[in-house]
């Protein structure tokens, strides 16, 4: 496993991240297929002697309990100032007033949750999940570089929203003297490139790392087009996201299984060399229900695609509605 710079920081992170959006109790939340503690802990110590140190989790996965398990896991198995735990705000995790979003009140409450759940004294990367219309931006990021300056967060990370939201915010951070972003989490696959016109573009000239997720397309890439799972039974999110172009999505699909078949290896490798091959890329999260999901993840570090295997990856391409 190498270690790469996340951004223009200083902070050294694993190739690979490990999302823990898998792990919880399947009870609660959003996520049924979700693996309990006991099926989740060998995960992450595989993880973690592969080499990963940076573990990407949510406070709304699992109603929490993702960050539980994870923390508890890290605790036992590793160095906490070796490993860098990722973790997000925004979401709701009650109802009521000033349960969601980035206001100072909702961000002060919520690291506090997260801290005690991970059962940690700071949190690594501390991300928004979203972009926060009803909030003055102004009021997040000097929020955020509070926590920084508290201790209490390291650095602090963007997901999914608009370019020119997210240049907004550094613009902010930057007039103000206060911290900015060093990372974007952002949806990038070969289902959905959109994030190529101006986003990737923007992180690379203001230095900023990027960490895609679903880079498998919720296991669209790494399986039969038809075949289903739990997760695809059951996942509301990723269908609202793939339905509406699974036409279009089946050809590239077909592609990344026919570079697969004659390199005689999993299509998950070849979607995962094609994200690494993006130099914008700093550490694809990676998404693992089983031990092999991890092994067959490290191998497609030292896949080299070659021109012709990535234009006929891209080629079947056609453009997508912004998400």
């Amino acid at each position: 496993m190498k270690y790469k710079k996340l951004g223009n920081s200083g902070l050294e992170v694993s190739e690979l991240c490990l999302g823990t959006m898998s792990f919880g109790v399947p009870e609660r939340g959003n996520a049924p297929w979700s693996l309990n503690e006991e099926k989740s802990r060998p995960i992450i110590k595989k993880a973690l002697e592969l080499g990963i140190n940076f573990f990407s989790t949510a406070n709304m996965y699992s109603d929490g309990t993702s960050e539980e398990i994870l923390g508890r896991a890290l605790k036992d198995f590793a160095n906490r100032d070796e490993v860098v735990i990722a973790t997000k705000v925004f979401v709701p995790m009650r109802k009521g007033p000033n349960a969601m979003g980035l206001s100072r009140k909702v961000i002060m409450t919520e690291v506090e949750n997260s801290l005690r759940r991970l059962g940690t004294d700071y949190i690594d990367l501390y991300q928004i999940h979203r972009w926060d219309p009803n909030t003055p931006i102004e009021e997040t990021m000097e929020a955020l570089h509070d926590l920084v300056k508290a201790g209490k967060v390291r650095y602090i990370g963007a997901s999914s929203m608009s370019a020119w939201q997210f240049a907004k915010a550094q613009h902010v951070a930057e007039l103000n003297g206060w911290t900015r972003f060093i990372s974007m989490e952002n949806r990038l696959n070969l289902l959905y490139r959109e994030e190529e016109r101006e986003m990737l573009p923007f992180c690379k000239d203001d230095g900023v790392g990027v960490t895609p997720y679903l880079p498998f397309a919720a296991g669209r890439l790494t399986r039969d087009w038809n075949e289903q799972t739990s997760r695809s039974m059951n996942d509301q999110v990723a269908k609202a996201l793939f339905t509406k172009t699974k036409e279009v999505d089946r050809e590239v699909a077909e592609k990344v299984a026919e570079v697969a078949a004659n390199r005689g290896i999993p299509r998950a490798q070849v979607a995962l060399a094609w994200l690494l091959q993006k130099e914008e890329v700093t550490s694809p999260i990676i998404g693992a229900t089983k031990i092999s999901h991890l092994v067959d993840a490290e191998s497609a570090l030292t896949i080299n695609l070659t021109s012709e295997e990535i234009k006929s990856l891209e080629e079947p391409y056609v453009p997508h509605a912004l998400v």
